[in-house]
């Protein structure tokens, strides 16, 4: 019987466009599927933005995102113009910033984050409808894959600091269906190479801009590979036939 060995740092490498793909359909139907009027009721992007992109921490009970993982989540961007962008939030009464750059969300927001919660059920349901068996065996393969990491992570040291600290686990109320489940695994799923991606630029003597400009070539794939071993660490979770069977899920999933 031939067998194909998926190595997890090959894995990593094949399983990012895949995870990407699926995750921005996802936020794309939500966004066309009723988002974008419930941010309107609330005040619009100025007022909602960042509730969306922090949405899996700041809907628990008590949830926050503290200063250092704030900067790790939005190290592409500029940090003057996010923290205008906070200071509007602040003032449309959706957000909360502590004096040490904590941020948590209002009652205002945290009505908002459960209303936007129920539109992404409404359109995960539709967008994957017919895909029931394929989405319940992502969620379980990405729940296995985040809590592992999070282990992982203990074990390193690393629970400061970084975008996937500061964002998992994801926020999963008691009836949340499985479309949600998937959707807000996946995006954690994301921090967690968005960090690895971060260290390998930052050990080859690059910062967040310099990196975005680097165009394609030997250097910029030596990142990627670099990016693919420091990512690897949660898929030795999975076996090599459930590595595959997820490659091939995501694959098979519509948008």
């Amino acid at each position: 019987m031939n067998t194909v060995e998926l190595a997890p740092h090959r894995f990593a490498g094949l399983l990012a466009p895949a995870v990407d793909r699926a995750f921005r359909a996802g936020m794309l139907a939500g966004r066309d599927g009723g988002g974008a009027v419930l941010s309107q009721r609330y005040g619009g992007v100025a007022a909602t933005g960042f509730l969306v992109d922090l949405r899996t921490r700041l809907a628990a009970p008590g949830g926050r995102v503290d200063g250092p993982g704030f900067a790790a989540i939005t190290r592409y961007q500029d940090p003057v113009a996010c923290r205008r962008t906070v200071d509007k939030q602040v003032a449309y009464g959706m957000l909360h910033r502590g004096p040490d750059g904590t941020l948590s969300a209002t009652e205002r927001g945290a009505a908002f984050l459960t209303e936007l919660y129920q539109v992404h059920a409404e359109v995960t349901e539709e967008l994957w409808a017919g895909h029931g068996e394929r989405v319940s065996r992502l969620v379980a393969a990405l729940g296995r894959l985040l809590s592992y990491a999070l282990v992982l992570a203990d074990e390193e040291g690393d629970r400061g600091g970084s975008a996937f600290a500061a964002m998992a686990p994801p926020h999963e109320p008691d009836g949340i269906p499985s479309g949600v489940l998937l959707l807000n695994r996946l995006g954690t799923l994301r921090y967690h190479r968005a960090d690895a991606h971060a260290a390998a630029w930052e050990a080859a003597g690059h910062t967040a801009s310099s990196v975005a400009a680097l165009p394609a070539g030997p250097e910029r794939t030596a990142i990627e590979l670099e990016t693919d071993r420091r990512a690897a660490g949660p898929y030795a979770a999975l076996s090599a036939e459930e590595r595959l069977t997820m490659l091939a899920d995501l694959a098979a999933l519509p948008g």
